[in-house]
């Protein structure tokens, strides 16, 4: 009987540096599920790879007097040497310069323009430069870009649109009325945010610079991100084009898995896309949070990235892998920090699983000589080890299905517990003295390690490397850990034979390795040579100049999108001062759920200005990045809103 085929992928990652661990959590979840998919018998195929055209390559390579391909295939190499150390087993690496997926681009762009569906037009307006983002009049500040305050110029581009609205009953059925999103509580944002309002339709073609791939029909015009980017997931299965053969197999995709940032790409204009070429829809969304240092996401222009080799060398990649697994729930962000990771290897893995494990086959080694007699006595507390164990797989396949990893590995460790109880509770040491005990102390230290070879078992997908180990100690064979045993307790034969080993989790130093890892991460960072220069100061003002800015501390108390703007957020803010309205040009960055609660700093006694029919009182401090991006400046939590900054 063939196997049922099972399609999950990550995003393609934009190689404009080097990745860092605020990228693995995608590429390692999407592992997680391609490998307990496999163990489930599935024929699976696990898709990730590389976005590599735009601007910001072109220029990127230009800056290091290269060409563009050269400058990513050297970035690639990085990305696919970080996976191949996260023990990441993809089945096919997709980069949108391959011969093969440009073919399929081409051939998708001409299907929808011959459709109607694409159409010729103008973007016209102001123009930012740096931050290649046209503006209309209202929505200028102070006559300047909104995102990052420099001037703007008039300017005209000729460009191909995709018409968007045909889809949006559809899209907004698809996202409220199936659970093709998860976790689908992000819907009303996207319907109350971009659909509701009318959708606009898409630019898909530029003429401004080169590096794209080619429309073929209008000679100066390439095709522009989403066409290119989102097509990979068809392409790379052989949709037009002749390179693979595997689109009826494994299309419509189980699970495409993204952050949160690019959510609205994969929840509207992706399957507008795909109705417009008349294909079936992808099954599920899956939607996580970021990956945050003081609730800001992971970015190499702020300087709080973590280079996940410098981790891996010292705790093992699996140990990274359980971390961020186990912080991350679906949809939401994760905070990071030294601390919390080496905490949380510590309790779970060194003093939970680790300890488990080396505390069962020594005791084996020294009552039993490593050999446990055949004979057993049931005892109290058997009976809820064994039920806590062979519950457990059940429990796992529903997270997965769900992609909920962090629960997933919440049920086994509480079965890990369990067991660490169950010792406690048996006292296999007060067995031990009297040698009519024996039968009962083998069956003791039997449980035991068949509640380790079911938990192991069902972690072999989070922790691939370690697992192993784990089984070579307690004595199972190959066939023992499959996933059928899984649910079975008594699989290990009754005379088994363990191994003593090293410790699989050794327990960390938390004051010494935090010291000594802020130093590695801290030399790294500053002997990296992609950290950009910081941009020169500006001309000097005197004390006077300053105290003219009156800047406040304010709590955001609500936030959502402004109408008809894909720039601006209109945030409701608790000033100290009776309250004030603030219009910002941050949505790409934030949504507005991420801003609520937090407490930031303004420019109080700004002229107020109307910014799309929104009237803000007021400028939200951000620190403007070399990349074109903003991040904004949050204030400590313990300071209260309206406090003076000086």
């Amino acid at each position: 009987m063939p196997k049922k085929p099972f399609y999950i992928t990550t995003p393609i990652y934009y190689p404009s540096g080097n990745p860092h661990i605020g990228h693995c959590y995608t590429t390692v979840a999407c592992d997680t599920i391609a490998r307990y998919k496999r163990m489930q018998g599935y024929d699976v195929m696990f898709l990730t790879g590389t976005d590599e055209h735009g601007l910001k390559i072109e220029q990127k390579a230009a800056e290091k007097g290269i060409t563009p391909k050269e400058y990513v295939d050297e970035i690639v190499k990085v990305f696919k040497n970080l996976w191949s150390y996260m023990n990441i087993s993809y089945d096919r690496y997709i980069r949108t310069t391959d011969d093969y997926h440009v073919e399929t681009v081409q051939k998708i762009f001409k299907d929808l323009y011959d459709k109607g569906y694409i159409y010729k037009g103008e973007y016209s307006g102001k123009y930012c430069t740096p931050c290649e983002s046209f503006w209309t009049e209202s929505q200028l500040v102070d006559g300047k870009c909104p995102e990052c305050g420099r001037d703007v110029v008039e300017a005209k581009e000729e460009a191909y649109f995709f018409k968007m609205s045909p889809f949006a009953e559809r899209i907004e059925n698809l996202l409220t009325q199936t659970d093709y999103l998860r976790p689908k509580t992000r819907a009303v944002e996207l319907v109350n945010n971009f659909i509701k309002p009318g959708l606009e339709d898409l630019c898909v073609s530029r003429t401004t610079f080169k590096w794209g791939i080619p429309v073929t029909f209008d000679e100066g015009h390439v095709v522009y991100v989403w066409i290119d980017a989102l097509s990979n997931y068809i392409s790379a299965l052989g949709y037009c084009n002749s390179q693979f053969t595997d689109y009826d197999k494994f299309w419509p995709a189980d699970v495409h898995m993204v952050a949160k940032d690019i959510m609205r790409f994969h929840a509207i204009i992706w399957p507008a896309m795909l109705m417009a070429l008349d294909l079936p829809l992808p099954k599920h969304l899956a939607v996580h949070g970021w990956i945050t240092f003081n609730g800001q996401k992971m970015s190499k222009s702020l300087g709080n990235v973590v280079d996940p080799f410098i981790l891996g060398e010292r705790y093992g990649a699996d140990a990274i892998r359980y971390h961020i697994l186990r912080e991350m729930a679906l949809g939401a962000d994760s905070s990071f920090s030294n601390e919390i990771m080496i905490n949380r290897i510590n309790s779970d893995l060194a003093n939970g699983l680790g300890n488990l494990v080396s505390r069962t086959v020594a005791m084996v080694v020294k009552y039993f000589d490593g050999t446990l007699i055949t004979e057993r006595a049931a005892g109290e507390f058997d009976d809820q080890l064994i039920d806590a164990a062979t519950q457990l797989k059940d429990k796992v396949d529903e997270y997965i299905e769900n992609t909920q990893l962090n629960n997933a590995l919440a049920e086994i460790f509480q079965v890990v517990s369990r067991a660490n109880k169950y010792i406690d509770e048996t006292a296999p040491w007060v067995l031990a003295k009297e040698e009519s005990n024996k039968p009962r102390l083998a069956g003791v230290l039997y449980n035991l390690l068949e509640t380790i070879r079911i938990c192991s078992s069902l972690l072999s997908s989070f922790m691939p490397s370690t697992m192993p180990k784990v089984w070579e100690q307690i004595g199972a064979s190959e066939d023992s850990v499959s996933y059928d045993n899984a649910g079975k307790f008594g699989v290990l034969s009754l005379d088994v034979t363990v191994k003593k080993g090293e410790a699989i989790f050794p327990r960390i130093d938390v004051d010494k390795e935090i010291e000594a890892l802020n130093s590695l991460i801290s030399v790294n960072t500053q002997s990296d040579p992609q950290t950009p220069d910081a941009e020169p100061v500006a001309p000097e003002i005197t004390i006077d100049d300053f105290c003219k800015s009156d800047l406040r501390v304010a709590k955001v108390v609500s936030c959502e999108k402004v109408k008809k703007s894909k720039k601006l957020l209109c945030l409701q803010l608790d000033d100290g001062m009776g309250g004030r309205q603030v219009v910002s040009g941050i949505a790409q960055w934030y949504a507005p759920e991420d801003l609520i609660g937090k407490k930031v700093i303004i420019v109080a006694n700004l002229k107020p200005v109307t910014l799309c029919k929104t009237e803000s009182y007021g400028m939200i401090c951000c620190a403007d990045m070399p990349d074109g991006s903003a991040k904004v400046l949050f204030a400590d939590d313990s300071i209260a809103p309206g406090s003076k900054i000086r």
